[in-house]
C-alpha cells in the first residue's frame, strides 16, 4: 500500500506564516507538520509515499529527499495549477497503480486512527472514506451514511443531513481515476472530490470509517497553537543536549543533541527544544512551547504555549504567550506580547479587511519572518505582523501590519 499526500496548496489562509515557507514545513512540536503525518503512516506500515507538491515545491523536495532519513521511500508529483481536490488526486493516474491512502496535507489526524483505517482496509479490501463528527458541519462536506456506507456527500450544505463530515482521508484504488475523469467543474470552477465520490458511490461500496481520536482542520494561523498543543501532549522526555547545572527540566521535555539549556532556566514540559537552540540563563519556558532549530531564549524571558520557528532570537526581558513567531525574528530588550483582553472576551483578529472572532480567550501575536522589534515595544492581543516589519522602540503594535512596514 502507498500513501498519497496532497500538499500542493499555497496555504494562503495561514499567511503571513506561509509567505516564505510552504505549509507542510511549518514546525509543530519540534518537527515539520508533514513529518508528523508521515511518521503516523510509517507506524501503520505504510512506507511508500508520494507527495503532491506545488507552492515552493523545491523546498519540500530538498527537505525530504528520497525519505531514507525517515525510513521511508518518498517520491513527488507536481500540480502546476490548483483546480480542486479531484484534479489533485487525478494527477496520480498513471503513477500509482495500487491501493493508496489519500490524505489532505492540512488535517491533523491521530496516529491510532490512521492505523485503524489502514488495518480495516487490509481486512475488508473496500474503498473507504474517513469521517468525523463536528458541531458545525455546514462548513464541510457532510456524509449521508446508511448501514456503514456512504450514500452521498453534500458540500457545505445549509441544511446538513447529519453531523458526520469528510475528514480528508480516503483509502482508494486506481478504480477511482475513471470517475475523476467524468467529474465536471463545479460552479466555482474546480473539480470537487465530493462530486467524484458521489459518482463512485452510485455504483460501488464506499465504506465509512469513523475516527475516534483527535481531528483538526488547520486553516488559520491560530489553529496551529491548538494543533501544537495536541502534538506536544504526545512528547516523551528525551534529553540529549547539554543541560548545565542549576537548570530545572520538569516533565516531558525534549532537548535535542546540539542544544544547550543554561543554568537558571526553568523548563516545564511538555516543551520541545530543537538542535542549535540556546535557552537561558535564568528564563522560564512554560508548557506547550516548541522551539525550532537555532532559536535563542535569553535572560529574564518567559515563553508560554507558543511556536517559535527557526533562527529567531528572544534574548532579554521579553514575554511571549500564546503566539506563533516566524523564522529569523529578533526581539529587542523589553518587548512584551499581550495575550489577554481586560474584559476576558474572545480575541478578534483583523485579516484581509475582515474581523474574525478566533473564539480564543488568549492569543498573542502571529508574526511573519524576519520581523524586528525595538526595546520596550508592546504588541496587543491578536496582532498580525507580516514579514520583514520593524516595530520601533516603545511602540504599541496592533491590528494587521502589512509586509515591510515600519511602525514608530
Amino acid at each position: 500500500m502507498r500513501a498519497f499526500i496532497l500538499a500542493a496548496g499555497e496555504g494562503t489562509r495561514l499567511r503571513p506564516l506561509t509567505s516564505n515557507i510552504p505549509k507542510p514545513l511549518l514546525t509543530l512540536a519540534g518537527k515539520p507538520y508533514l513529518t508528523h503525518l508521515m511518521e503516523s503512516l510509517r507506524s501503520a506500515g505504510v512506507k511508500d509515499i508520494t507527495i503532491l507538491v506545488g507552492w515552493k515545491a523545491n523546498r519540500i523536495k530538498e527537505h525530504y529527499g528520497d525519505g531514507s532519513s525517515l525510513g521511508l521511500n518518498i517520491n513527488f508529483l507536481e500540480q502546476k495549477e490548483r483546480l480542486g481536490t479531484a484534479n489533485a488526486i487525478g494527477i496520480a493516474e498513471g503513477h500509482i497503480d495500487e491501493e493508496f491512502v489519500c490524505l489532505n496535507g492540512d488535517v491533523l489526524l491521530s496516529r491510532k486512527d490512521i492505523k485503524a483505517a489502514v488495518d480495516r482496509y487490509r481486512r475488508e479490501r473496500k474503498a473507504m472514506i474517513c469521517a468525523v463528527r463536528v458541531q458545525d458541519p455546514s462548513r464541510f462536506g457532510v456524509i449521508d451514511e446508511r448501514e456503514g456506507r456512504m450514500a452521498r456527500i453534500v458540500e457545505k450544505p445549509k441544511d446538513p443531513p447529519g453531523d458526520l463530515i469528510n475528514a480528508g482521508m480516503f483509502i482508494l484504488t486506481p478504480e477511482i481515476f475513471p470517475y475523476i475523469r467524468r467529474t465536471e467543474r463545479s460552479p466555482r470552477g474546480e473539480f470537487e472530490i465530493t462530486d467524484t465520490l458521489n459518482l463512485f458511490a452510485a455504483s460501488n461500496d464506499l465504506v465509512v470509517q469513523r475516527l475516534e481520536g483527535y481531528w483538526m482542520d488547520v486553516g488559520r494561523p491560530w489553529d496551529l497553537l491548538r494543533a501544537n498543543e495536541i502534538l506536544m501532549s504526545e512528547v516523551h522526555r528525551d534529553i540529549r543536549g547539554e543541560v548545565e547545572e542549576g537548570a530545572v527540566l520538569k516533565g516531558n521535555v525534549v532537548v535535542e543533541e546540539g542544544a544547550v539549556v543554561r543554568s537558571g532556566a526553568y523548563v516545564q514540559g511538555p516543551v520541545y527544544i530543537s538542535k542549535g537552540c540556546e535557552v537561558g540563563p535564568n528564563c522560564y519556558i512554560r508548557p506547550a512551547t516548541s522551539l525550532a532549530e537555532n532559536v535563542k531564549i535569553g535572560s529574564s524571558v518567559e515563553v508560554k504555549n507558543s511556536i517559535v520557528m527557526a533562527g529567531t532570537h528572544i534574548p532579554h526581558h521579553n514575554y511571549v504567550g500564546d503566539s506563533v513567531i516566524g523564522e529569523r525574528c529578533n526581539f529587542g530588550a523589553g518587548t512584551k506580547v499581550a495575550n489577554l483582553r481586560f474584559d476576558n472576551r474572545s480575541i478578534k483578529v483583523t485579516f484581509r479587511d475582515e474581523l474574525i472572532d478566533t473564539g480564543l480567550r488568549k492569543l498573542g501575536v502571529i508574526m511573519g519572518d524576519e520581523v524586528k522589534t525595538g526595546i520596550n515595544s508592546m504588541i496587543e492581543p491578536g496582532t498580525i505582523i507580516w514579514e520583514r516589519c520593524t516595530i520601533g522602540m516603545g511602540t504599541l503594535a496592533r491590528g494587521n501590519i502589512g509586509p515591510d512596514s515600519r511602525v514608530f
